[in-house]
């Protein structure tokens, strides 16, 4: 993993701007990385010599609140296609895949949904299911310090978000202090994979560029998370491959199972070694199929 050879530019979208960040083989197969929650486009990817060998032009970019992009109050899960559309048409790009991590899923299945005739194939790792997911448990298996967050989101006014806020501000001001404090949340795969210095060190650098400009980006997500995310799952048209840790204690496999029963041409698969930041080992797997 890591960030040589990246190039970075910004796109407007109306009055917002978006801060982009290209990387790997510049004729290679596009695939849009979307990053988790919270997270910023800089977020963890593998290496661009390795984005060489697979052929794969890696396409990331800051959510609205996050980094270098202009916040978006109010967005939707399904805005985020606008927003790649956008970007795509920037670069000059008609077809290409897209990968979301963690919060970043049920954006790239928004991209998969509004934009069938641009997206060729979709991949989910460590997802979410919608808030309103009928016949899911969405708490079951999730750790209480996380799904607390999410209830406090149900209220439906970031005024009232005061733990995720304070969190969002205590990880500004030491971004290292995130990992601290999800540890304890954690399952041993994960414990296990947090010890590896080099990972720690890419997601303390996405936190920090994350929300160096304020929490908004991280409380507009899980509020999107828990509305109605503006498209119908079933309505997806491109193939759709999920991936999931056993052992997650952040996005609970239960929702890539739940959604792959409602997307057409989807297919799981709960890796029973790993749990949540296993996300990051299997990227490259991933992005190999997403351009095959």
């Amino acid at each position: 993993m890591g960030s040589a050879l990246v190039t970075r530019f910004e796109v407007g979208v109306g009055s917002r701007v978006l801060a982009v960040q290209v990387s790997g083989a510049p004729d290679g197969t596009p695939v849009f990385l979307l990053h988790g929650t919270p997270g910023s486009g800089s977020g963890p990817r593998p290496r661009s010599s390795v984005l060489y060998r697979q052929g794969i032009r890696l396409i990331s970019y800051d959510r609205p609140g996050y980094g270098g992009s202009t916040r978006m109050p109010n967005r939707r899960v399904v805005d985020a296609a606008a927003d790649v559309r956008a970007i795509a048409d920037r670069l000059e790009v008609e077809r290409f895949a897209v990968v979301g991590r963690s919060g970043g899923g049920p954006h790239a299945l928004a991209c998969a949904a509004v934009l069938p005739h641009r997206v060729e194939r979709a991949a989910v790792l460590v997802g979410l299911a919608p808030g309103d997911a009928i016949g899911l448990n969405w708490y079951e298996g999730m750790a209480a310090e996380n799904a607390s967050k999410h209830v406090e989101a149900d209220v439906g006014a970031i005024e009232m978000m005061h733990e995720l806020r304070a969190l969002a501000e205590q990880t500004a001001a030491d971004p290292k202090s995130l990992i601290e404090e999800l540890r304890a949340q954690m399952s041993a795969p994960d414990l296990m994979f947090m010890q590896s210095v080099l990972y720690r060190r890419l997601l303390v650098k996405s936190y920090a560029d994350a929300l160096r400009d304020g929490p908004y980006g991280w409380l507009d997500d899980i509020l999107a998370f828990r509305r109605q995310w503006g498209f119908a799952l079933d309505t997806i048209v491109p193939p759709v491959r999920l991936w999931h840790g056993a052992h997650d204690t952040f996005s609970p496999a239960s929702h890539s199972r739940w959604l792959a029963q409602r997307i057409p041409r989807s297919e799981v698969h709960v890796q029973h070694d790993a749990a949540h930041f296993g996300a990051m080992e299997v990227l490259p797997r991933i992005l190999s199929w997403l351009a095959a």
